[in-house]
């Protein structure tokens, strides 16, 4: 058998686009032949959806379950919205989801889980779709709460199919309250923070660079007016609980009722429930948030498609 090199790897991978212990695997397929271990990569799909790899994927499903105390959301990306309305797309999004069900919210653990009724896990299922689909897609990120006792309530925003759409929102609740209230109430919650997108649970949870950040800015706005150094402070801590008011879950305005604070509708919800109520976290998915979408000329996309 030949000496599988991890130079001659390196040039397969380089061909190729192929991830290396496939490249690896296809050189001790071919006993070391470089075209046939080409050609045998593209036979099993493989580099025909490395090509893919290198386009953008902005579009896709967020995915999303829930199941008593525990709760999870993932985001699968493909290059068009069309994909997203795909049967075979939709169940795999589905499938994975349960999967990060039982995770920790580990991106990487997730693409190496099992895949059931696969022949392989959750990343190979996903680079053989893309072969079999033709578009590039990406497990781009998922995320699990859970609590010990209570609920975590589960919101997907303008659902396409059950458990997927493109805003999807998990609130987790610890409370010894009746389950059907508390997750009701949950759900409130969570499309409270599917449309104020807050970033932090509480004060305590804000970034303390973040918070450093703003406080300068905040500092040099306020030194503009010429104002005395006592009168500037307490601008600047006004503008602060603003700030707070704007990204703290805890201090917003809740939506449902457009008066109180969300803090004090969690207070409310304990005294109709008979008992404490504690916010544990929550974690908002938008579809494509934070990826650098592909901007293309207009007229340059039109001839492009003509001549091809």
């Amino acid at each position: 058998m030949a000496d599988i090199t991890a130079a001659l790897v390196k040039e397969l991978r380089e061909k190729t686009g192929v991830g290396m212990m496939d490249c690896k695997k296809a050189l001790s397929e071919n006993d070391g032949d470089l075209e046939a271990s080409v050609d045998w990569l593209r036979t099993q799909g493989m580099a025909s959806a490395a090509k893919k790899a290198g386009r953008t994927a902005s579009e896709g499903l967020i995915g999303i379950a829930a199941e008593g105390g525990r709760g999870a959301l993932v985001e699968i990306n493909a290059e068009t919205d069309f994909v997203a309305r795909n049967d075979t797309f939709q169940e795999l999004v589905r499938t994975v989801t349960g999967i990060a069900l039982a995770g920790t919210g580990d991106v990487e653990a997730l693409k190496s889980a099992d895949y059931p009724g696969g022949e392989g896990n959750v990343g190979e299922t996903i680079t053989a779709m893309i072969a079999t689909i033709g578009e590039n897609m990406d497990l781009r990120r998922t995320a699990a709460l859970s609590v010990d006792q209570g609920v975590v309530a589960a919101y997907m925003h303008d659902a396409l199919t059950p458990g997927l759409g493109k805003i999807g929102v998990l609130v987790a609740l610890e409370s010894d309250g009746d389950a059907a209230r508390l997750e009701a109430f949950g759900k409130q919650l969570a499309m409270h923070v599917a449309a104020s997108s807050p970033s932090a649970l509480s004060q305590a949870d804000v970034d303390p660079a973040e918070l450093e950040r703003e406080r300068n800015v905040l500092i040099e706005q306020a030194r503009e007016s010429g104002k005395p150094d006592d009168i500037i402070e307490k601008m600047v801590e006004g503008r602060l609980r603003k700030y707070y008011q704007e990204i703290c879950l805890m201090d917003q305005t809740f939506v449902i009722d457009g008066e109180s604070k969300v803090a004090s509708a969690v207070e409310a919800a304990a005294k109709e429930l008979g008992t404490g109520i504690t916010v544990k976290g929550f974690c908002r998915f938008a579809l494509g948030e934070g990826v650098e979408k592909k901007k293309e000329d207009f007229a340059a996309e039109v001839a492009a498609a003509a001549g091809g």
